[in-house]
């Protein structure tokens, strides 16, 4: 194996991973997957920390450079590999494709992530725990109707692919197929999650088709 190859340090139900997945999909770059099961605590490992000291995926290597944040390594990835461009040149749509992406990465996800949960389990119930996500997740959803509701196209902003797609599929997924939010509730969002079922490098990208999906999972 050549030693320039990039190598994904993932976990197949991380949506922070699935976006670099699908980042690294559209641009038609080949990578090694490289599993990190977050619910064995692979992530706290001296290892893994050596790659990235808060212990989160993904990871990106290429070459010399390791980069964590799938923010961080999507603006990378755009900028070493400019083939189907992740922002567009229009500096509003520009704005608002961060914008989204910001709202996901910042405002939603880092709320449901494991540790948070397992908090809520503790020291409030495991009953709290799916209030908790929907909440959360429903009003980041209704920020990101209004934002997306005067430049949608196709997709979130237009009617080619760009970042606030890569950023917002995975956590539609998580929404509509793990949390039960209403769909109905979120039209436009809910019109979007059905594009992204038609995209392959999207799909190629799910939870279910990881090297490290349980079997289990696949069904």
């Amino acid at each position: 194996m050549a030693s320039g190859r990039l190598k994904l340090y993932s976990y197949f139900k991380s949506s922070c991973s699935f976006r670099v997945r699908i980042a690294l999909n559209l641009k038609g770059l080949k990578y090694e997957y490289k599993a990190v099961n977050l619910s064995k605590g692979e992530q706290n490992s001296p290892e893994f920390l050596k790659l990235n000291p808060i212990g989160y995926v993904p990871v990106l290597v290429d070459g010399d450079i390791v980069l964590s944040d799938s923010l961080a390594i999507s603006l990378y990835l755009d900028e070493k590999y400019p083939q189907h461009p992740l922002l567009p040149s229009d500096l509003q749509r520009k704005a608002i494709n961060l914008q989204a992406a910001n709202i996901v990465s910042a405002s939603i996800q880092p709320l449901l992530n494991i540790g948070v949960l397992k908090y809520i389990a503790e020291k409030v119930g495991q009953d709290e725990q799916l209030p908790w996500v929907q909440s959360q997740i429903g009003k980041g959803f209704a920020a990101l109707e209004k934002l997306l509701k005067d430049c949608a196209g196709k997709y979130a902003t237009g009617d080619e692919v760009f970042l606030a797609d890569i950023f917002l599929a995975p956590q539609l997924h998580a929404a509509f197929n793990r949390f039960n939010l209403d769909k109905s509730e979120f039209p436009l969002l809910a019109r979007l999650h059905e594009e992204y079922s038609q995209i392959p490098a999207f799909q190629d990208a799910m939870p279910e088709k990881q090297p490290d999906t349980p079997t289990q999972s696949t069904a």
